[in-house]
């Protein structure tokens, strides 16, 4: 059986070999049987020091695949191109700082062998900072009730997943990549399972804010209930708006002195005219990235494939 390790790197120069070698050593005490590596550069800002450090990796070791993209893709594009790539029979996912830590392999693969298509895992206690933790509880509750993920399913970058969950996985070819919901469309046979969390020993996390919320903002290309709540409160406020005029015809008519506010009707155009556009915003948020999809924005490209004994291609996706 091969097992399939996919790591997006991002300016892991001083990381990625670390990480490698413990998996090898961890899968042979496994005994599991063969390994390969798929090493994604995410076009590292850091003067090509990750790809000669994962060019290194690829003259060592024969079963390392490094997959240079030429733009910044992101993380979950990152895997994407490395699921395209990847030739097991079983596929895992890694990142590329020690977070997820080779030694809780044993763990993820040992609840996969139970008979899940999906094995995610989890920790139940963060190294990451506090605004890295706020921003995975935001993304954990919005993905819950978008996506309708089980409330007992806990996630991470950490997962290991069956060859046919990749095969359906690699069809979806929409620039704006959001793994949870590829796979919650593909499977419901998920489960998940305790797994350490270990300090980053290198650097600190390229998860800026923005970058934070351009992921969140990924969950709608697989969700239109922001549409259906839209649609409610356009039904709530109508209904609120309707009502206020009747009080006010009413109270007019029982005490015709009663001036009318000028304030209190500015402030009101002002809030409608905002609740208006905040939802003219998000309908043209699903109407651009349509126009996008078909315009064919690709979801990564493929600059330089390095392997042993094979000659570099070029593929955009």
């Amino acid at each position: 059986m091969l097992h399939s390790v996919i790591i997006p790197c991002y300016k892991s120069d001083q990381t990625i070999r670390r990480v490698v070698e413990l998996t090898m050593e961890e899968f042979g005490r496994m005994d599991r049987g063969d390994v390969e590596f798929v090493l994604v550069d995410d076009c590292s800002p850091d003067e090509g020091k990750t790809v000669r450090a994962l060019r290194g990796l690829v003259n060592d070791y024969k079963n390392v695949r490094v997959i240079e993209l030429a733009k910044n893709a992101g993380q979950h594009n990152a895997v994407m191109a490395g699921l395209n790539f990847a030739r097991g029979d079983i596929i895992i996912a890694m990142d590329d700082d020690m977070q997820t830590h080779p030694s809780q392999l044993p763990k993820i693969l040992g609840k996969l062998d139970e008979g899940y298509d999906i094995v995610y895992g989890y920790y139940p206690e963060k190294k990451h900072s506090k605004f890295r933790n706020f921003g995975s509880y935001i993304n954990y509750m919005t993905v819950r009730i978008l996506l309708k993920k089980p409330k007992d399913l806990k996630t991470s970058s950490f997962w290991a997943v069956r060859r046919f969950v990749r095969d359906y996985a690699v069809t979806y070819q929409n620039a704006f990549t959001h793994m949870q919901g590829v796979f919650l469309r593909i499977t419901t046979n998920i489960a998940s399972v305790p797994v350490e969390h270990f300090e980053r020993e290198v650097g600190k996390s390229n998860y800026t804010l923005k970058k934070l919320i351009q992921l969140w903002s990924n969950i709608m290309g697989f969700s239109i209930v922001p549409l259906h709540f839209a649609t409610i409160l356009g039904y709530i406020f109508s209904a609120v708006g309707l009502i206020g005029a009747i009080c006010v015809i009413i109270r007019k008519v029982v005490r015709p002195m009663t001036a009318m506010g000028w304030p209190s009707t500015m402030a009101a155009i002002c809030f409608f005219s905002g609740v208006i556009l905040m939802f003219l915003g998000l309908t043209g948020e699903y109407v651009g990235r349509i126009f996008l999809s078909e315009s064919n924005n690709p979801q990564f490209v493929v600059r330089q494939i390095d392997e042993y004994g094979r000659p570099d291609r070029q593929r955009r996706r």
